[in-house]
């Protein structure tokens, strides 16, 4: 039998304390103003529809690469996770190592959009902001930055586009969507994709957003909010939360006929793999890629696991292949300290050696 001491004068200085704290925390959530995000200076330099392509801008006293640095984000979250904040910026760290650093914004789809397919996006939008910058810079090919679902489209065009891309990094990019520890895969493949497509058009991503939650949801639904407590007497931890939650539940719309190809071909019948995704009239051939690729992955990621990112290993057709492991999760590879301190710069001194 355990013995349980409770001691009244030790209860009583916690609720003292909890309540200091909840009393510090209203005041400091009444006072937090708005929460900024994407803080480093850019500006649009190519608009279609509803993406916009942003050129960031380079440090003083940073002499940038030649070869500039696109980064290709997910449809299904916003990219200003790259730029959440000054102290937690993978842009900014890019720019410091030299990296002139352009990003695709996806925008906002609604139901104009609906019919926008796969190779709208990677042999439409994607390719002409690929040929912008060339035009821009002179050059034949620039670098690639893929990250997640990004990461994938930036497969799928270096495979059907190889003359365009002079080195791919992939950040958490599922190749294999079928790992066994892959619980999202396990959902989405008893999905009726057309029933729900056909019902429902784009995607809404409330819908989606609360399907990520789910996978882990003590955590992420309910003992973050209670840890969250222990932060709110001090004004900036509270900002850098409301930063983290106003991103998690700022979730776009998906192009509905996208979305069918993507969660059909990809992940119920892992065709990227087999060599099997078709995009407009052409096979992604993971083999067509030659260039030197990084791939980088999170080893607590519960959104694409370790080993469906290592997957792509072997498959391209690079003699210049690495993979990074980082000991964090999905976000954490891009918020946390540790990822500023190791990613990021590894990133920039791999491009600055080819």
């Amino acid at each position: 039998m355990i013995n349980f001491q409770i001691r009244p004068d030790k209860l009583a200085e916690e609720m003292a304390d909890y309540s200091r704290k909840l009393g510090q925390g209203i005041e400091n959530l009444m006072n937090a103003g708005e929460i900024d995000t994407g803080v480093t200076p850019k500006h649009p330099v190519y608009q279609e529809d509803k993406l916009t392509l942003y050129r960031y801008e380079t440090p003083e006293g940073v002499e940038p690469q030649e070869v500039p640095l696109l980064i290709v984000y997910a449809l299904v979250n916003r990219p200003y996770m790259t730029d959440i904040q000054e102290n937690r910026s993978t842009i900014r760290g890019l720019l410091e190592t030299g990296q002139d650093v352009y990003l695709v914004d996806w925008g906002y789809p609604d139901g104009a959009d609906l019919s926008l397919s796969m190779d709208d996006y990677i042999n439409g939008y994607l390719d002409r902001c690929v040929d912008h910058i060339c035009e821009a810079h002179g050059v034949d090919s620039i670098n690639v930055l893929g990250i997640c679902q990004g990461g994938t489209f930036s497969l799928c065009y270096s495979s059907l586009h190889p003359e365009k891309v002079r080195n791919l990094v992939t950040m958490v990019t599922p190749v294999d969507f079928q790992t066994p520890d892959n619980v999202l895969s396990a959902w989405v493949k008893h999905v009726d994709v057309d029933l729900l497509v056909d019902t429902l058009g784009n995607i809404p991503g409330e819908m989606l957003n609360w399907t990520f939650l789910s996978l882990k949801p003590f955590s992420l639904t309910g003992q973050k909010y209670v840890n969250m407590v222990d932060v709110l007497d001090d004004a900036d931890k509270v900002k850098n939360f409301l930063r983290m939650e106003k991103w998690i539940f700022d979730s776009p719309d998906q192009a509905g006929e996208t979305f069918r190809q993507f969660i059909k071909d990809f992940y119920q019948h892992n065709k990227l793999l087999k060599g099997e995704v078709r995009i407009g009239n052409q096979m992604v051939d993971l083999g067509n890629i030659t260039c030197p690729v990084l791939n980088i992955y999170a080893l607590q990621d519960h959104l694409v696991p370790p080993d469906a990112s290592k997957a792509l290993n072997g498959k391209t057709g690079s003699d210049d292949y690495t993979e990074l492991a980082f000991p964090g999760g999905h976000i954490g590879i891009y918020v946390s300290g540790k990822a500023q301190k190791e990613v990021t710069p590894a990133i920039g001194n791999w491009l600055n050696e080819r």
